[in-house]
This record gives structure tokens, sequence and C-alpha cells, in this order.
């Protein structure tokens, strides 16, 4: 786990090995993403987000995932068509990688070690619900869910993690991205 997270290699859309370091930005939002999801909508707010900061210097880069309730069932290509035609999606959207469990790609496995902790709604009333349906498992610093959110500043270091039903256009994280654009 010494590795420095820009230099977790990991395969775009198009099978080519590429880095962080591959998209310059002064901050970066790491979403893993599903598009069978109850939460699926925050493609939009994701992409709204991106088209105001990315001129700044946001990057926002979408892992589609499948370990929660098999909700990225999609091949590569599917998951691009699917996001570009119903959110419109412009944002680097990856090759599919595990980000729970056996075969957890060294970027999340990264991420969650350095950042144990995230950001959730007072009322929990998400984890409640996955707790109540028997969802949950794994470590407590393992991805709880689709849409978790890391945030990082230019040199990859983790800034602040937010639980999956934190929107990406809550306060908080639009705060945190616009303090790392100054």
């Amino acid at each position: 786990m010494n590795q420095n997270i820009q230099d977790i290699e990991f395969k775009n859309a198009q099978g080519k090995t590429v880095t962080l370091k591959s998209y310059p930005a002064k901050a970066y939002l790491i979403v893993n993403v599903a598009s069978k999801c109850g939460l699926t909508p925050q493609y939009e707010a994701l992409q709204k987000i991106y088209q105001k900061y990315q001129s700044r210097g946001l990057e926002i880069i979408g892992f589609p995932a499948n370990e929660f309730l098999s909700q990225e069932p999609g091949t590569n290509e599917e998951i691009q068509n699917f996001c570009s035609m119903n959110y419109n999606v412009t944002f680097p959207i990856q090759s599919k990688i595990v980000v729970k469990g056996v075969g957890q790609h060294p970027l999340y496995k990264n991420l969650t070690e350095l950042k144990k902790e995230a950001v959730k709604n007072a009322d929990a009333k998400f984890e409640n619900l996955l707790k109540k349906e028997g969802l949950l498992s794994g470590a407590s610093h393992d991805i709880q869910w689709n849409f978790e959110k890391f945030l990082l500043n230019s040199r990859g270091e983790i800034i602040e993690r937010f639980y999956p039903d934190i929107t990406p256009d809550d306060s908080r994280v639009i705060s945190q991205i616009e303090k790392l654009l100054i």
C-alpha cells in the first residue's frame, strides 16, 4: 500500500492501461458507479458538476463495479452507451473493476485503507436501509454500495470520502471541490 495512488494502473473504457496521471487535474472525484441501482440518477448530478467545474480543474472518474446485487451487469461497451444515452456523460468511465472483496482492484484497496471513514448523512437513512435488508458486508472501511465517492487533491491525496447517498451536488461535496480548485 505504499504505492502513490496516482501511479496505480487501471484500464480505460478502450482497454488501454492508464493512471490518474493520465487525467491531470486539481481535484479528482472517484466514484464506483452502476447502471441498475436506485442511486444511478446520481450520474445526472455528476455530469452537471463536471460541466461546471471541469474547466477549473475537476476530473470525475467513474469505475463501474458489479459487487452490489449485480447492479452493473453490462459489458464496458454497454456501460459507455448507457451513460452516454441516458445521462449524456462526458467524464471518463473506465473499464469495470472490483471495488470490494475477492479481486479488489489495488486503487480501491488503497482508497479504502487510506480513508476508512466516509462522511454520512446524520439520519443514516440509507445505511439503516442497507442494514435492515442485510446488504452491508465486509469490514467497516469497505465500499458499502454503489456511488461512494472519494475526493482527491492534485497529488492524489484523499481529502474526503462520501457515503453513497450523499449526492455529488451536496454542499459538503461542492464546498470541498471548490477549495481544491482555487
